[in-house]
Protein backbone atom coordinates (compact mmCIF):
# COMPACT_ATOMS: atom_id res chain seq x y z
CA UNK A 1 0.00 0.00 0.00
CA UNK A 2 1.44 3.36 -1.04
CA UNK A 3 1.81 5.95 1.72
CA UNK A 4 -0.65 8.83 1.52
CA UNK A 5 0.72 12.35 1.21
CA UNK A 6 0.17 14.82 4.00
CA UNK A 7 0.66 18.54 4.48
CA UNK A 8 3.93 17.75 6.24
CA UNK A 9 5.23 16.22 2.99
CA UNK A 10 4.55 19.40 1.02
CA UNK A 11 7.38 21.91 0.57
CA UNK A 12 7.03 25.01 2.73
CA UNK A 13 7.06 28.53 1.43
CA UNK A 14 10.07 30.57 2.55
CA UNK A 15 9.66 33.83 4.35
CA UNK A 16 8.82 36.47 1.76
CA UNK A 17 11.34 39.19 1.05
CA UNK A 18 8.42 41.60 1.32
CA UNK A 19 4.88 41.28 2.56
CA UNK A 20 2.02 43.65 3.14
CA UNK A 21 -0.84 41.86 4.84
CA UNK A 22 -3.16 44.83 4.59
CA UNK A 23 -3.07 44.79 0.77
CA UNK A 24 -2.31 41.04 0.46
CA UNK A 25 1.02 41.43 -1.31
CA UNK A 26 3.89 38.93 -1.00
CA UNK A 27 7.20 38.88 -2.87
CA UNK A 28 9.53 35.88 -2.73
CA UNK A 29 13.16 35.77 -3.81
CA UNK A 30 14.11 32.41 -5.24
CA UNK A 31 13.63 29.91 -8.05
CA UNK A 32 10.08 29.99 -9.41
CA UNK A 33 9.83 26.17 -9.63
CA UNK A 34 10.65 25.79 -5.92
CA UNK A 35 8.26 28.57 -4.87
CA UNK A 36 5.42 27.35 -7.12
CA UNK A 37 5.77 23.82 -5.70
CA UNK A 38 5.07 25.23 -2.22
CA UNK A 39 2.01 27.29 -3.19
CA UNK A 40 -1.25 25.44 -2.40
CA UNK A 41 -3.00 23.86 -5.37
CA UNK A 42 -5.85 25.69 -7.14
CA UNK A 43 -5.51 28.99 -5.24
CA UNK A 44 -4.54 31.51 -7.95
CA UNK A 45 -7.04 33.37 -10.15
CA UNK A 46 -4.71 34.85 -12.77
CA UNK A 47 -1.07 34.44 -13.76
CA UNK A 48 1.02 36.82 -15.82
CA UNK A 49 4.41 35.43 -16.85
CA UNK A 50 7.23 37.14 -18.71
CA UNK A 51 9.76 34.27 -18.84
CA UNK A 52 13.33 34.47 -20.16
CA UNK A 53 13.36 35.02 -23.93
CA UNK A 54 16.77 33.30 -24.28
CA UNK A 55 18.01 36.30 -26.27
CA UNK A 56 21.40 36.81 -24.62
CA UNK A 57 23.52 35.37 -27.42
CA UNK A 58 26.27 38.05 -27.63
CA UNK A 59 24.42 39.91 -30.38
CA UNK A 60 23.84 43.66 -30.67
CA UNK A 61 20.82 45.93 -30.77
CA UNK A 62 20.03 49.64 -30.78
CA UNK A 63 18.99 51.45 -27.61
CA UNK A 64 18.53 55.23 -27.37
CA UNK A 65 20.41 55.64 -30.63
CA UNK A 66 23.43 53.64 -29.49
CA UNK A 67 24.68 50.19 -30.36
CA UNK A 68 24.46 47.97 -27.24
CA UNK A 69 24.77 44.30 -26.37
CA UNK A 70 21.63 42.18 -26.21
CA UNK A 71 23.00 40.28 -23.20
CA UNK A 72 20.77 40.78 -20.17
CA UNK A 73 22.17 38.26 -17.72
CA UNK A 74 22.89 34.60 -17.14
CA UNK A 75 19.17 34.00 -16.57
CA UNK A 76 18.51 34.90 -20.25
CA UNK A 77 21.16 32.60 -21.79
CA UNK A 78 19.81 29.96 -24.17
CA UNK A 79 20.30 26.34 -23.13
CA UNK A 80 19.47 24.96 -26.56
CA UNK A 81 16.03 24.37 -28.06
CA UNK A 82 15.32 21.11 -26.19
CA UNK A 83 16.35 22.33 -22.74
CA UNK A 84 14.58 25.65 -23.26
CA UNK A 85 11.38 23.79 -24.08
CA UNK A 86 11.75 21.47 -21.09
CA UNK A 87 12.11 24.53 -18.87
CA UNK A 88 8.97 26.09 -20.37
CA UNK A 89 7.00 22.89 -19.83
CA UNK A 90 8.18 22.65 -16.22
CA UNK A 91 7.18 26.14 -15.11
CA UNK A 92 3.93 26.07 -17.10
CA UNK A 93 2.95 22.77 -15.44
CA UNK A 94 3.72 24.30 -12.04
CA UNK A 95 1.54 27.30 -12.89
CA UNK A 96 -1.27 25.06 -14.11
CA UNK A 97 -1.29 23.25 -10.77
CA UNK A 98 -1.80 26.42 -8.71
CA UNK A 99 -4.46 27.92 -10.99
CA UNK A 100 -8.06 27.67 -9.86
CA UNK A 101 -10.35 25.55 -12.11
CA UNK A 102 -11.53 28.70 -13.91
CA UNK A 103 -8.20 30.52 -13.73
CA UNK A 104 -6.21 31.74 -16.72
CA UNK A 105 -2.63 32.63 -17.63
CA UNK A 106 -1.00 35.24 -19.85
CA UNK A 107 2.52 34.71 -21.18
CA UNK A 108 4.55 37.35 -23.01
CA UNK A 109 7.40 36.64 -25.40
CA UNK A 110 9.09 37.17 -28.73
CA UNK A 111 9.55 34.60 -31.49
CA UNK A 112 12.58 33.26 -29.60
CA UNK A 113 10.37 31.68 -26.91
CA UNK A 114 6.66 32.13 -27.59
CA UNK A 115 6.29 29.20 -30.01
CA UNK A 116 7.76 26.85 -27.41
CA UNK A 117 5.38 28.28 -24.81
CA UNK A 118 2.36 27.75 -27.07
CA UNK A 119 3.38 24.17 -27.89
CA UNK A 120 3.99 23.38 -24.22
CA UNK A 121 0.53 24.73 -23.38
CA UNK A 122 -1.01 22.39 -25.94
CA UNK A 123 0.96 19.46 -24.54
CA UNK A 124 -0.22 20.23 -20.99
CA UNK A 125 -3.88 20.61 -21.92
CA UNK A 126 -4.35 24.35 -21.52
CA UNK A 127 -7.21 25.93 -23.47
CA UNK A 128 -5.76 28.57 -25.81
CA UNK A 129 -8.00 31.64 -25.81
CA UNK A 130 -6.18 34.42 -27.71
CA UNK A 131 -2.83 35.49 -29.00
CA UNK A 132 -2.36 39.23 -28.59
CA UNK A 133 0.06 41.23 -30.71
CA UNK A 134 1.54 44.09 -28.69
CA UNK A 135 2.68 46.68 -31.26
CA UNK A 136 5.39 49.14 -30.25
CA UNK A 137 4.94 52.41 -32.18
CA UNK A 138 8.62 53.37 -32.10
CA UNK A 139 10.76 50.21 -32.03
CA UNK A 140 14.56 50.32 -32.23
CA UNK A 141 15.92 50.03 -35.78
CA UNK A 142 17.42 46.81 -37.09
CA UNK A 143 21.16 47.50 -37.28
CA UNK A 144 22.06 44.65 -39.62
CA UNK A 145 19.48 45.71 -42.24
CA UNK A 146 18.87 42.03 -42.98
CA UNK A 147 15.53 41.64 -41.18
CA UNK A 148 12.27 43.49 -40.68
CA UNK A 149 12.30 45.75 -37.61
CA UNK A 150 11.07 43.88 -34.54
CA UNK A 151 8.02 45.93 -33.63
CA UNK A 152 5.80 43.41 -31.78
CA UNK A 153 5.68 40.99 -28.90
CA UNK A 154 3.13 38.21 -28.58
CA UNK A 155 1.01 37.43 -25.54
CA UNK A 156 -0.76 34.08 -25.28
CA UNK A 157 -3.86 33.96 -23.12
CA UNK A 158 -4.96 30.50 -22.02
CA UNK A 159 -7.36 28.94 -19.52
CA UNK A 160 -6.31 26.15 -17.14
CA UNK A 161 -8.00 23.42 -19.19
CA UNK A 162 -10.79 22.72 -21.69
CA UNK A 163 -13.45 22.81 -18.95
CA UNK A 164 -12.47 26.21 -17.56
CA UNK A 165 -14.97 29.05 -17.62
CA UNK A 166 -12.46 31.87 -17.62
CA UNK A 167 -13.12 35.45 -16.50
CA UNK A 168 -13.44 38.02 -19.28
CA UNK A 169 -14.87 41.51 -18.70
CA UNK A 170 -16.16 41.95 -22.22
CA UNK A 171 -18.23 45.09 -21.58
CA UNK A 172 -15.33 46.94 -19.99
CA UNK A 173 -13.00 46.04 -22.84
CA UNK A 174 -15.60 47.22 -25.32
CA UNK A 175 -15.86 50.53 -23.47
CA UNK A 176 -12.08 50.94 -23.55
CA UNK A 177 -12.17 50.25 -27.30
CA UNK A 178 -14.59 53.12 -27.91
CA UNK A 179 -17.77 51.05 -28.09
CA UNK A 180 -16.40 48.40 -30.44
CA UNK A 181 -15.15 44.90 -29.76
CA UNK A 182 -11.52 45.10 -28.68
CA UNK A 183 -9.18 43.52 -31.20
CA UNK A 184 -6.21 41.30 -30.50
CA UNK A 185 -3.76 43.94 -31.74
CA UNK A 186 -2.77 46.38 -29.01
CA UNK A 187 -0.64 49.43 -29.76
CA UNK A 188 1.08 50.62 -26.60
CA UNK A 189 4.19 52.62 -25.86
CA UNK A 190 7.06 51.06 -23.91
CA UNK A 191 7.43 52.05 -20.24
CA UNK A 192 7.30 55.79 -19.63
CA UNK A 193 10.19 57.55 -17.82
CA UNK A 194 8.19 57.73 -14.55
CA UNK A 195 7.91 53.93 -14.57
CA UNK A 196 11.72 53.69 -14.40
CA UNK A 197 12.13 56.30 -11.69
CA UNK A 198 13.50 53.79 -9.18
CA UNK A 199 15.59 51.76 -11.63
CA UNK A 200 15.42 49.84 -14.89
CA UNK A 201 14.85 46.26 -15.95
CA UNK A 202 15.96 45.12 -19.43
CA UNK A 203 12.57 43.54 -20.26
CA UNK A 204 10.28 45.83 -18.26
CA UNK A 205 6.66 45.93 -19.42
CA UNK A 206 4.53 49.09 -19.39
CA UNK A 207 2.01 49.50 -16.57
CA UNK A 208 -0.72 50.16 -19.17
CA UNK A 209 -0.25 46.67 -20.62
CA UNK A 210 -0.55 44.93 -17.26
CA UNK A 211 -3.51 47.03 -16.20
CA UNK A 212 -5.41 46.09 -19.34
CA UNK A 213 -4.66 42.38 -18.79
CA UNK A 214 -5.78 42.51 -15.16
CA UNK A 215 -8.91 44.50 -15.99
CA UNK A 216 -9.82 42.07 -18.76
CA UNK A 217 -9.25 38.74 -17.00
CA UNK A 218 -9.55 39.29 -13.23
CA UNK A 219 -11.77 40.94 -10.65
CA UNK A 220 -11.15 43.00 -7.52
CA UNK A 221 -9.85 40.80 -4.72
CA UNK A 222 -8.54 38.09 -7.07
CA UNK A 223 -5.08 36.65 -6.46
CA UNK A 224 -2.60 37.47 -9.24
CA UNK A 225 0.70 35.59 -9.53
CA UNK A 226 3.85 36.55 -11.44
CA UNK A 227 6.55 33.83 -11.40
CA UNK A 228 9.10 36.04 -13.22
CA UNK A 229 8.38 39.32 -11.47
CA UNK A 230 11.34 41.40 -12.66
CA UNK A 231 10.85 45.06 -11.73
CA UNK A 232 7.42 44.44 -10.21
CA UNK A 233 5.14 45.95 -12.86
CA UNK A 234 2.50 43.26 -12.25
CA UNK A 235 2.62 43.95 -8.50
CA UNK A 236 2.30 47.68 -9.16
CA UNK A 237 -0.73 47.17 -11.42
CA UNK A 238 -2.33 44.67 -9.02
CA UNK A 239 -2.08 47.12 -6.14
CA UNK A 240 -3.57 49.96 -8.17
CA UNK A 241 -6.49 47.74 -9.27
CA UNK A 242 -7.14 46.21 -5.81
CA UNK A 243 -5.96 42.69 -6.61
CA UNK A 244 -3.95 40.49 -4.24
CA UNK A 245 -0.49 39.60 -5.47
CA UNK A 246 2.20 36.94 -5.13
CA UNK A 247 5.47 37.47 -6.99
CA UNK A 248 8.67 35.46 -7.47
CA UNK A 249 12.05 36.77 -8.64
CA UNK A 250 15.53 35.22 -8.52
CA UNK A 251 17.65 38.39 -8.71
CA UNK A 252 18.03 40.32 -5.44
CA UNK A 253 18.56 43.62 -7.27
CA UNK A 254 15.23 43.29 -9.10
CA UNK A 255 13.44 42.29 -5.89
CA UNK A 256 14.63 45.53 -4.29
CA UNK A 257 13.62 47.49 -7.39
CA UNK A 258 10.09 46.07 -7.16
CA UNK A 259 9.93 46.83 -3.44
CA UNK A 260 11.01 50.43 -4.01
CA UNK A 261 8.27 50.87 -6.60
CA UNK A 262 5.65 49.42 -4.28
CA UNK A 263 6.76 51.40 -1.24
CA UNK A 264 6.32 54.58 -3.23
CA UNK A 265 2.62 53.68 -3.48
CA UNK A 266 2.12 52.11 -0.06
CA UNK A 267 3.70 54.78 2.10
CA UNK A 268 1.70 57.95 1.82
CA UNK A 269 2.82 60.65 4.17
CA UNK A 270 0.48 63.44 5.08
CA UNK A 271 2.47 66.18 6.75
CA UNK A 272 0.70 69.05 8.41
CA UNK A 273 2.93 72.08 8.70
CA UNK A 274 1.83 74.62 11.23
CA UNK A 275 3.14 78.03 10.30
CA UNK A 276 3.40 80.77 12.90
CA UNK A 277 4.15 84.23 11.61
CA UNK A 278 6.48 86.05 13.97
CA UNK A 279 7.79 89.57 13.54
CA UNK A 280 11.46 89.25 14.43
CA UNK A 281 12.16 92.98 14.10
CA UNK A 282 11.88 94.88 17.37
CA UNK A 283 10.03 98.18 17.25
CA UNK A 284 12.37 101.16 17.02
CA UNK A 285 12.36 103.00 20.37
CA UNK A 286 14.81 105.87 20.32
CA UNK A 287 15.80 107.55 23.58
CA UNK A 288 15.57 110.88 21.78
CA UNK A 289 11.81 111.55 21.68
CA UNK A 290 12.30 114.23 19.08
CA UNK A 291 12.84 111.63 16.35
CA UNK A 292 9.66 109.65 17.13
CA UNK A 293 8.07 108.31 13.97
CA UNK A 294 11.20 108.70 11.88
CA UNK A 295 12.78 105.63 10.27
CA UNK A 296 16.52 105.29 10.38
CA UNK A 297 17.98 103.82 7.20
CA UNK A 298 21.23 101.86 7.47
CA UNK A 299 24.14 103.40 5.63
CA UNK A 300 24.64 100.31 3.43
CA UNK A 301 22.26 97.46 2.59
CA UNK A 302 23.95 94.17 1.53
CA UNK A 303 22.89 92.98 -1.90
CA UNK A 304 20.74 89.83 -2.25
CA UNK A 305 23.59 87.64 -3.49
CA UNK A 306 25.87 88.43 -0.56
CA UNK A 307 23.07 87.69 1.91
CA UNK A 308 22.36 84.34 0.22
CA UNK A 309 26.00 83.33 0.36
CA UNK A 310 26.44 84.28 4.03
CA UNK A 311 24.41 81.81 6.08
CA UNK A 312 24.88 79.92 9.33
CA UNK A 313 23.21 76.70 10.45
CA UNK A 314 21.28 77.42 13.65
CA UNK A 315 19.16 74.28 14.02
CA UNK A 316 19.21 70.68 12.78
CA UNK A 317 16.70 67.98 13.67
CA UNK A 318 16.43 64.36 12.53
CA UNK A 319 13.05 62.79 13.21
CA UNK A 320 11.75 59.25 12.66
CA UNK A 321 8.10 58.36 12.08
CA UNK A 322 6.93 54.77 12.65
CA UNK A 323 4.02 53.78 10.41
CA UNK A 324 1.72 51.00 11.64
CA UNK A 325 1.24 47.79 9.66
CA UNK A 326 -2.51 47.58 10.27
CA UNK A 327 -3.51 51.23 10.26
CA UNK A 328 -1.28 53.18 7.91
CA UNK A 329 -0.83 56.11 10.25
CA UNK A 330 2.10 57.34 12.29
CA UNK A 331 1.91 55.46 15.59
CA UNK A 332 5.14 56.80 17.08
CA UNK A 333 7.62 59.56 16.32
CA UNK A 334 10.90 60.48 17.93
CA UNK A 335 13.87 62.80 17.46
CA UNK A 336 17.00 60.63 17.28
CA UNK A 337 20.52 60.65 15.88
CA UNK A 338 20.18 57.36 13.99
CA UNK A 339 17.69 54.69 12.95
CA UNK A 340 19.11 52.27 15.56
CA UNK A 341 18.60 54.88 18.26
CA UNK A 342 15.04 55.48 17.05
CA UNK A 343 14.27 51.74 17.17
CA UNK A 344 15.62 51.50 20.73
CA UNK A 345 13.39 54.34 21.84
CA UNK A 346 10.40 52.82 20.06
CA UNK A 347 10.92 49.47 21.81
CA UNK A 348 11.01 51.27 25.13
CA UNK A 349 7.76 53.13 24.39
CA UNK A 350 4.15 52.10 25.18
CA UNK A 351 3.58 51.59 21.40
CA UNK A 352 6.28 48.89 21.17
CA UNK A 353 3.73 46.09 20.77
CA UNK A 354 2.27 47.58 17.60
CA UNK A 355 3.45 45.96 14.33
CA UNK A 356 5.40 48.40 12.16
CA UNK A 357 5.21 48.55 8.36
CA UNK A 358 7.76 51.27 7.60
CA UNK A 359 9.90 53.98 9.15
CA UNK A 360 10.17 57.44 7.59
CA UNK A 361 13.05 59.78 8.36
CA UNK A 362 12.86 63.55 7.95
CA UNK A 363 15.64 66.06 8.41
CA UNK A 364 15.07 69.73 9.13
CA UNK A 365 17.74 72.42 8.91
CA UNK A 366 17.31 76.12 9.64
CA UNK A 367 19.89 78.64 8.44
CA UNK A 368 20.35 82.25 9.45
CA UNK A 369 21.18 84.60 6.60
CA UNK A 370 23.99 86.66 8.19
CA UNK A 371 24.84 90.19 7.33
CA UNK A 372 21.26 91.03 6.41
Amino acid sequence: MEPTSSKADQPRLPEPAFRDDKHHIKIYQGDCLSILAAIPEATVDLIFADPPYFLSNDGITCHAGRMVSVNKGQWDKSRGADENHQFNRAWLAACQRVLKPNGSIWVSGTAHVIHSVGFAMQQLGFKLLNDISWVKPNPPPNLSCRYFTHATETLIWAAKNKKSRHTFHYKLMRELAGGKQMKSVWEMKPPEPWEKRFGKHPTQKPVALLERILLAASSEGDLVLDPFMGSGTTAFAAFRLRRSFDGVETEAAFVMLAIRRLMNCLVVVGMAVECIQIDLDLAARSVDRSVRGQVQVPAQVPDVESRANSTALVHRERKFFFVGALERTVVYSVVADSLDDAWQRFRASPQSRLPIFSVIKTETEIYLAQGS
